[in-house]
């Protein structure tokens, strides 16, 4: 587990190869076909190193629920026990860890009618308004979520609307078959979060480099995409960079924060900008629910690799003994 860009695929790939192990994708953006560069989906050559399991499932324009993902990680964990090989769980996506090791309550499913009642309240009132009311009704989930974060916001008041009980109710009554396997939970994260926002800033920056803008480009000629008449209320097109790199391509029309008139190169310097912040923030609400698993055990890849190792390799022994 961890914040995006703390080195989480790179080291499961290396305890995949020491190990004889499967990694299973616990990353909500990586189970989208064409959603490569933007997402740091692992590249040919890196799944070539070890086998993974829940990438590309689904097309852009295409729902999947964290229930479904439990029950395609619970299939994928049964094959690679059944294979004698070792499985390894890796991402950022909290609803879908705990989806699988806790199990989901029976909550109303997604209503397709309220969602766009929703957006459509949100495109007059603001998010920042949709969430105060929530903090009305759910001030326990409010405090979790943030003000920008618009899916989560907009989940949380369907619930409410459509069942009279709040989201934080049904997740407290949750139910389901507990992942019935011995479970070692390493929350990995740089010791500062100064040292985890230059990785970030770095990492955009490369992507940038390697034809992130061009990846978008082809999202947008897709004709399904290029039809649908608010792509950017997809889940896919929510990932941290999509949004903003499509809003950056949409000129003369652009997002309301790049309305002003500057220079072609201020403009990309302001996507650029608003894209990492928006990485930033996703970081800070992934470090907001690592916090809440209190049985993690939290290391550096970097700075305490030796007993990250040792870590694993006790869980190892135990486990196989």
């Amino acid at each position: 587990m961890g914040p995006t860009a703390s080195g989480k695929s790179a080291y499961a790939i290396e305890l995949a190869q020491r190990y004889g192990g499967e990694i299973v994708s616990v990353d909500s953006a990586l189970v989208y076909r064409g959603l490569d560069i933007g997402a740091a989906k692992p590249t040919r050559e890196e799944q070539a190193q070890a086998p993974h399991h829940l990438i590309d499932l689904r097309e852009p324009w295409q729902p999947y629920s964290a229930a479904e993902f439990a029950v395609d990680a619970r299939r994928a964990i049964d094959g690679i026990v059944a294979r004698g090989k070792l499985p390894i769980l890796a991402g950022g996506t909290g609803l879908y860890f705990r989806a699988l090791l806790e199990g989901l309550s029976d909550m109303p499913e997604a209503d397709e009618a309220m969602r766009a009642a929703l957006s459509a309240e949100a495109e007059q009132r603001g998010w920042a308004a949709l969430h105060a009311e929530l903090a009305l009704v759910d001030p326990e989930a409010a405090s979790r979520i943030h003000a920008t974060d618009a899916q989560r916001i907009q989940r949380a008041l369907e619930v409410w609307r459509l069942s009279g009980r709040t989201i934080s109710d049904w997740q407290r009554n949750a139910r389901g078959q507990r992942l019935p396997l011995k479970v070692l939970k390493l929350a990995l994260a740089p010791p500062e979060r100064a040292i985890l926002h230059a990785r970030i800033q770095a990492r955009f920056d490369a992507m940038l480099e390697a034809g992130f803008l061009d990846e978008v480009r082809s999202l947008r000629a897709l004709p399904e995409l290029h039809a649908h008449p608010k792509p950017l209320n997809l889940p896919a097109l929510r990932a941290v960079g999509y949004r903003q790199a499509w809003e950056y391509l949409d000129a003369p029309n652009p997002h309301p924060a790049l309305r002003a008139t500057f220079s072609r190169g201020e403009k990309e310097t302001q996507f650029r900008e608003r894209a990492i912040a928006a990485t930033r923030q996703l970081a800070k609400r992934q470090y907001t629910w690592l916090r809440g698993e209190l049985d993690a055990r939290w290391f550096d890849p970097v700075t305490t690799r030796t007993e990250l190792d040792a870590a694993v390799a006790g869980f190892i022994g135990n486990s196989r003994a």
